[in-house]
């Protein structure tokens, strides 16, 4: 019974943790004069996608790479259907031109380029698949990359600002730390209650990853998307979603490789394929309809529907 409460802790730790540091990173943000596609993209991205980090990092010194890997391409695709379809059902979401051509394919090749350096049969025969430190520091390098091409939007003034709380920067700097001590304590919570429990009942690592801690991950994606589409922030809300992935797939994995070389189970390719079909119809989704851009409620209902489908065949998949 223990282990479920400190699971449900660990949750609320990880949760309100992300949201000190969001707040507090917004908050230097704004007073920086930072857009709010940027932010979306960059400061809350890395806040909501921290509890990914914490998990991952813990979870690569464990040794536990199923739990790792599943953990990230489990939240990237709740972030693109589950999160996506509720922002979608709330409010209508328009898209800016520069998320439909510049950040939408970026995690689109993110996505494909973990899955040809998890089967490392594919490029170079080797019979073993394993995402490897040198690949780990190519998505770090990556990683780099988008931080530099973002930032370079900070120059580009956003038609309109979300008016985000702001404080002091002793008041800022506090809830940073905050936030950081409540992820690191609730990561170590959920992944040593859900490696116990895994084992308790069975199983495997990697359901507990694409399931568990995917969705309890994106609980701080979740609260932003939705907050954002009532708010009728778009920019906020599909940057939060797409800077999340990209951020997982880049910094997490990259991250979590250099700390421990990740074996990959083959079985994983399925969900990858998942992620990459569910971003393709994020994009189809934004690309057609009656309005130019635009992710329309039914849209939302559909990206939803896709997820409690995908819900019902990992659990058929045991």
């Amino acid at each position: 019974m223990l282990i479920y409460v400190l699971l449900i802790l660990g949750f609320v730790f990880l949760v309100k943790g992300a949201d000190l540091l969001v707040d507090g990173a917004s908050s230097l943000a704004k007073k920086l004069k930072i857009s709010d596609l940027v932010i979306g993209l960059t400061i809350v991205a890395f806040g909501t996608s921290a509890p990914e980090l914490v998990i991952n990092i813990i979870s690569s010194f464990r040794g536990a790479a199923d739990m790792a890997i599943g953990n990230i391409v489990g939240s990237n695709i709740s972030n693109i259907l589950l999160i996506g379809g509720i922002a979608a059902m709330i409010y209508p979401i328009k898209v800016s031109r520069g998320t439909v051509w510049r950040q939408i394919p970026l995690s689109l090749i993110a996505i494909v380029l973990l899955l040809l350096m998890a089967n490392d049969f594919l490029i170079n025969r080797m019979g073993a698949s394993i995402i490897s430190r040198v690949d780990g520091l190519m998505l770090i390098g990556m990683f780099c990359v988008f931080l530099y091409y973002t930032f370079g939007l900070s120059k580009i003034k956003a038609k309109d600002d979300t008016e985000y709380d702001t404080y002091g920067w002793e008041t800022s700097l506090i809830y940073i730390t905050l936030g950081i001590i409540g992820l690191t304590v609730g990561g170590k919570w959920i992944v040593d209650s859900a490696v116990t429990i895994a084992t308790d009942l069975g199983l495997s690592d990697a359901l507990i990853g694409l399931t568990i801690l995917a969705v309890g991950t994106s609980l701080p994606e979740l609260a932003t998307a939705a907050v954002a589409a009532f708010k009728k922030n778009a920019d906020l809300a599909i940057g939060n979603i797409v800077g999340s992935n990209i951020f997982n797939i880049f910094m997490v994995v990259g991250v979590s490789a250099i700390i421990r070389p990740l074996p990959f189970n083959n079985i994983l390719n399925t969900d990858i394929l998942v992620c990459i079909g569910a971003t393709l119809l994020l994009y189809w989704f934004i690309l057609t309809g009656k309005k130019e851009r635009h992710i329309e409620r039914w849209e939302g209902v559909a990206l939803f529907c896709a997820y409690m489908i995908y819900l019902v065949f990992l659990v058929w998949r045991g």
